[in-house]
C-alpha cells in the first residue's frame, strides 16, 4: 500500500487494548465539555469486499446544516475520492488493501473531526487477487476479530506436541507455540487448535468473550462439523448460566488465516488447566482429570460390562503432580470411582455434598440432559481435585459440539427424547436413585427452564450469535460447504477409512444436510420442541 494511505495506528491496527471495538468513532477525538457544532459523520462501520463500490455521505451528526460547511476526508486511502460539493466519499478497494481503515472526516468552518471506520474484506474469489498484504491492518473481518496464524508450511503442525508459530491478533504480534488438538476430529479439514503464549506476552481480547483476558492457552474449536457455527458457543454460554458459581468456560467467535489462506470461523474458548481453575476459585495445583472415552463412567465395569483393570480406564490426567504415567498419578481419582461404585445408598447419601460440590454434578446432569449431549455425559468432562484440602471435587464441562440436535458425527438426534444416561454414568445412575438428591434437582431443573434457562433466553443467545457472524458464516460456508456434505465417505482406496469414514461411518449416509441458514432454523426449532416438552416431563 502507499505510505499515505495506510490504515490509521490508532484505528484497531494497533494494541489490542484499543483495537477493534466494532463501534462507529465519529467525534470521538473531539469530545470534551464544549458541545460539538457538527461532530461529522459518516455513518455507522461500513464493510466491503476488495473490488466492491463503497459510497458514503458526511453529514453532521448534530443535525447542523448551516450554509458554507465545507467536508473533507484528511486520509483518502489510494484509490478513492471525495466530492466536496456533495460531500460524498467515493471507493472501490483494491484486492490488495483489505484491511480496517479509520477515515479521519473534517468539517474545516468547525474546525471539528470524526472517524467513519471502513473494513475491506479480503475477496479470494476476484481474477488477479493477491493475498492479504498487511496482517497488522487486518484486524477484524465483517466485524469479527481474525486470527492471522503463520508456521512454516515445510515443517507444519502436529497434535503430538507444540511447534513454533507467530500470530498477529489485532495488529500485536505474538510469537506463540501451536499444535492440532482433538483425536477423532484429526480426520477433519479444518482442524481445531491450541496456542500458548509467552508469559510476558499473554493473549487477550478486548470486545468479545465477556472478560477474555491475559490467557496463556486459547483453543481454537472447529466448526467443520457444525454448519450453524454456533453450538459450542450456546451450549457453554448456557453452562455459564445454569452454573454461575462453577467454573465458566468463555468463548466467541473468529476468523482464522494460516499463513495467509483462509480457514474460516472457529470458536475460541478458554483452555482447561491449572490457570483457568485458579481463576475460579480451584487451587492452582490441584489434579485435573479428563474423561476422554466411554469408559470413564465412574464404575468398575467398562462400557461393554468387562471389569476395568484400574478404576481411572477412560481417564487422562492434565495436571497436577505426580504427573501422568507416573506412580500415584491417578490416587485421588482411583479413590474417587471407588466411592460412587462401592458406597452403599446410605453412605452415597451422606457424603454426597462433601465429596464433591453438589450444585457442580447436579448441574452436569441437568445441563447435559437438556442440550442432549450424547458425547459428554462422561467422557469429554474435566474433574478437579484439591488434594491439600480434600476436595470437594469440581466438574467442568467440554466438547460439546454434540448437542442441540446433533450427534457428534453431525447425524440428528430427536427433540423429545429424554435420555438420563444412567446406563452410561454410575454417578449420574445414583444421583437418580437417591430421592433426597434427584428431587431437589429435577424442581431446580423445572425452575431453570421458568428463568435462567428459559427458552426465551437461548433464543436470544442464538440471535446474539446470528448477529455477529454475520457474513461470515455464508463466507466460512462457501468455503468449506461442499466438503462438509461430502466428508467421510468410504474409501475406494487400499484403505476404506481413509478420508475420515472409520472416525466417522455414518456422516456420508445423511441425506438432510442443510445449509448454514437452515441449520439455524433448525437448532430453533429444536429447541422449542424441546424446551415445550420439558414442561411437562423432565428426563
Amino acid at each position: 500500500m502507499d505510505g499515505g494511505t495506510q490504515p490509521s495506528s490508532d484505528a484497531g491496527t494497533g494494541s489490542p487494548s484499543d483495537a477493534g471495538t466494532g463501534t462507529p468513532d465519529a467525534g470521538s477525538t473531539d469530545a470534551g465539555t464544549a458541545p460539538l457544532t457538527c461532530a461529522p459523520t459518516a455513518g455507522d462501520t461500513r464493510w466491503v469486499l476488495e473490488g466492491e463500490a463503497l459510497t458514503a455521505k458526511v453529514t453532521c451528526a448534530t443535525g447542523y446544516t448551516a450554509a458554507g460547511l465545507r467536508f473533507g476526508v484528511k486520509n483518502l486511502p489510494a484509490g478513492a475520492t471525495f466530492d466536496e460539493s456533495s460531500a460524498t466519499l467515493r471507493w472501490t478497494p483494491a484486492l490488495n488493501q483489505g484491511a480496517v481503515w479509520m477515515l479521519t472526516l473534517e468539517e474545516r468552518t468547525t474546525g471539528e473531526t470524526g472517524t467513519l471506520k471502513v473494513g475491506v474484506a479480503n475477496n479470494d474469489n476476484a481474477p488477479g487477487k493477491v493475498d492479504i498484504v498487511d496482517p497488522v491492518a487486518y484486524t477484524e473481518e465483517y466485524g469479527l476479530p481474525v486470527v492471522h496464524l503463520f508456521f512454516d508450511p515445510d515443517v507444519g503442525l502436529t497434535a503430538g506436541g507444540y511447534r513454533p508459530a507467530e500470530v498477529v491478533y489485532r495488529g500485536h504480534r505474538y510469537t506463540i507455540e501451536a499444535k492440532y488438538r482433538g483425536a477423532t476430529s484429526s480426520v477433519f479439514p479444518k482442524r481445531s487448535l491450541t496456542f500458548k503464549f509467552a508469559e510476558d506476552d499473554l493473549f487477550s481480547e478486548p470486545v468479545f468473550g465477556d472478560g477474555f483476558k491475559d490467557r496463556k492457552r486459547v483453543v481454537l474449536i472447529t466448526t467443520f462439523n457444525d454448519n450453524s457455527y454456533l453450538r459450542s458457543r450456546l451450549a457453554f454460554d448456557l453452562w455459564n448460566r445454569l452454573s454461575p458459581n462453577a467454573v465458566r468456560i468463555r468463548t466467541f467467535s473468529v476468523v482464522v488465516y494460516a499463513n495467509k489462506k483462509f480457514r474460516g470461523l472457529y470458536t475460541a474458548a478458554d483452555h482447561v488447566d491449572k490457570r483457568l481453575m485458579e481463576w475460579n476459585g480451584i487451587d492452582d495445583d490441584s489434579d485435573l482429570f479428563k474423561g476422554v472415552d466411554a469408559d470413564a463412567n465412574f464404575s468398575r465395569l467398562k462400557r461393554d460390562g468387562q471389569a476395568k483393570e484400574h478404576l481411572h480406564v477412560g481417564f487422562e490426567k492434565s495436571e497436577g503432580t505426580p504427573e501422568q504415567n507416573q506412580p500415584h498419578a491417578f490416587d485421588p481419582l482411583d479413590a474417587f470411582v471407588a466411592w460412587v461404585a462401592d458406597s452403599s445408598t446410605e453412605s452415597f447419601r451422606q457424603e454426597f455434598g462433601t465429596k464433591l460440590k453438589a450444585r457442580d454434578y447436579e448441574d452436569w446432569w441437568i445441563f447435559n440432559t437438556l442440550i442432549q449431549g450424547n458425547d459428554s455425559q462422561g467422557k469429554n468432562a474435566y474433574h478437579a481435585y484439591d488434594s491439600k484440602t480434600g476436595g470437594p471435587w469440581r466438574f467442568i464441562p467440554w466438547d460439546l459440539d454434540a448437542s442441540f440436535g446433533q450427534n457428534f458425527d453431525t447425524t440428528r438426534t430427536s427433540a423429545t427424547a429424554r435420555p438420563t444416561y444412567a446406563s452410561d454414568n454410575l454417578l449420574f445412575k445414583k444421583m437418580l436413585a437417591e430421592p433426597s438428591i434427584a428431587g431437589p434437582m429435577r424442581e431446580r431443573y423445572r425452575q431453570a427452564l421458568k428463568n435462567e434457562a428459559s427458552e426465551a433466553a437461548v433464543q436470544a443467545l442464538i440471535d446474539g450469535y446470528v448477529q455477529e457472524l454475520g457474513p461470515n458464516a455464508q463466507r466460512d460456508e462457501a468455503r468449506w460447504g461442499e466438503e462438509y456434505r461430502n466428508f467421510a465417505k468410504p474409501s475406494t482406496g487400499p484403505d476404506v477409512n481413509e478420508g475420515g469414514y472409520g472416525n466417522f461411518p455414518d456422516w456420508h449416509l445423511r441425506q438432510d444436510f442443510k445449509t448454514h441458514a437452515e441449520e439455524v432454523e433448525y437448532i430453533r426449532q429444536w429447541v422449542h420442541t424441546r424446551w415445550s416438552a420439558f414442561q411437562t416431563q423432565l428426563p
